[in-house]
């Protein structure tokens, strides 16, 4: 039997100001926790209020979210941190917020459907550990991982890494347990292959590429979005936790790969790869990360495309033009961010997730990664260790800062300026 119920409008059975003020903190910390962009979180939010009669002022901080109605001394604090990056939930939320202040949901029915939205399920676990498996396997490929075992090794270090955090889920809420973890597992499955391949850079992808997926890059976007609008103090928060979650993967790697028996993980270059190997790997680490984030099925298809023409600018660029890999990763992510971001709020997607899922394949873990275990070859040689280590470290270090810094700039520029020139002045 279908029930008929008479939907909310706006200036008719208008809920009250306690309602509608419980309403949008709910709204505004269900995006804040599942990843929604600062300046999309508080712009729905405050909309929100607006639309149930209650016009708030929303302020984010790292730990907590300050709603407090216009005009008025009535606020409400609700401890909350943005660690969270799960695109289907932040769909469900907007979309409940859109249908209130459209007028196709009723008030009172507003927080049990928000509740209900942000407490979806996330991916089976079959499922997230497949596509971590195929993401790690994929970015073997773009960084010259072309042998079979390697690959294979590569997929089930990352599979055996996916299943501990589901499961190490369950037990504990730090944010640095999962992989620190999975990290100690890819370093170990690395040291007992490195008997079976003879290659340095075999071993090294092996280790290095079960650890990039890993990767917290939805939270260094978000947070150099909120240090590009000045809010320095939750920008300087979110980027701290990344370089965190950075230097666990990289203590749980190091870790794993001396608990495993190997004595040094020596990193070679990165080989070349064909561009059509490139390209399709480079879609398949997009598919990957889009279903690590959660996203669903039918979205996936607008990641993947811009992340391969995306790769394929870069590929073009580098292995044609001669570019070097900062540069080759700004250009592609301005042509990424181009692509995406006009699609973004039409979806109702978080733009972090979603861009770093089309960037993905262009993260320097590689050379990051390379950067500190050399380091750590250069604390236990001392003074017998060559000016050729400190040099390769001073290189590796400062080609992942670059690259991650133009990767962030290339995705967020287009970003702001189609926000800013797309957002009505009230909304600014």
């Amino acid at each position: 039997m279908t029930v008929a119920f008479r939907p909310f409008r706006p200036g008719s059975g208008r809920p009250t100001r306690e309602a509608a003020l419980d309403a949008t903190v709910l709204a505004a910390k269900l995006l804040f926790a599942h990843g929604q962009t600062t300046e999309r979180t508080v712009v729905t939010a405050e909309r929100l209020g607006r639309t149930l009669g209650a016009p708030v002022k929303v302020l984010p901080d790292w730990d907590k979210l300050t709603v407090e109605i216009e005009d008025s001394s009535v606020s409400r604090i609700v401890p909350t941190k943005p660690l969270g990056m799960d695109m289907n939930r932040v769909l469900a939320i907007t979309l409940v917020v859109e249908r209130l202040c459209d007028g196709t949901l009723r008030a009172e029915e507003a927080r049990p459907s928000l509740l209900s939205a942000g407490s979806l399920p996330p991916v089976s676990t079959l499922r997230f550990t497949s596509f971590a498996a195929i993401g790690a396997a994929s970015l073997g490929v773009i960084f010259g991982a072309l042998d079979l075992t390697s690959l294979m090794l590569i997929a089930a270090s990352a599979a055996l890494g996916a299943i501990v955090r589901r499961g190490l889920s369950a037990f504990s809420r730090n944010p640095f347990v999962q992989p620190l973890c999975a990290a100690f597992i890819a370093g170990i499955v690395a040291a007992v292959s490195a008997i079976s391949l003879r290659q340095p850079i075999s071993t090294t992808l092996v280790a290095f590429c079960p650890c990039m997926v890993l990767m917290p890059g939805p939270h260094l976007l978000n947070g150099a979005i909120d240090l590009a609008r000045t809010r320095i103090a939750l920008g300087i928060a979110r980027l701290t936790y990344a370089g965190i979650a950075v230097l666990m993967i990289c203590f749980g790697l190091l870790l794993g790969f001396n608990a495993g028996g190997a004595v040094q993980l020596t990193a070679g270059p990165a080989l070349p790869v064909p561009f059509l190997a490139d390209v399709v790997a480079a879609g398949c680490a997009v598919a990957s990360f889009g279903t690590l984030f959660s996203m669903p099925w039918r979205l996936l298809p607008l990641p993947i495309v811009a992340g391969m023409l995306g790769h394929a600018a870069r590929w073009a660029l580098i292995s044609l033009v001669g570019a070097n890999v900062a540069t080759g990763a700004f250009i592609a992510c301005i042509l990424i961010s181009i692509i995406v971001a006009p699609v973004v709020d039409r979806l109702h997607l978080p733009f972090a997730a979603l861009g770093f899922s089309a960037a993905v394949s262009m993260v320097p873990g590689f050379f990051l990664f390379r950067a500190a275990s050399a380091t750590v070859e250069l604390v236990s040689m001392g003074p017998r260790a060559s000016a050729d280590l400190l040099t390769n470290i001073a290189a590796d270090g400062v080609t992942a800062f670059l690259t991650i810094l133009a990767m962030t700039f290339g995705l967020i520029l287009p970003r702001m300026m189609l926000e800013h020139f797309s957002l009505h002045p009230s909304e600014r």
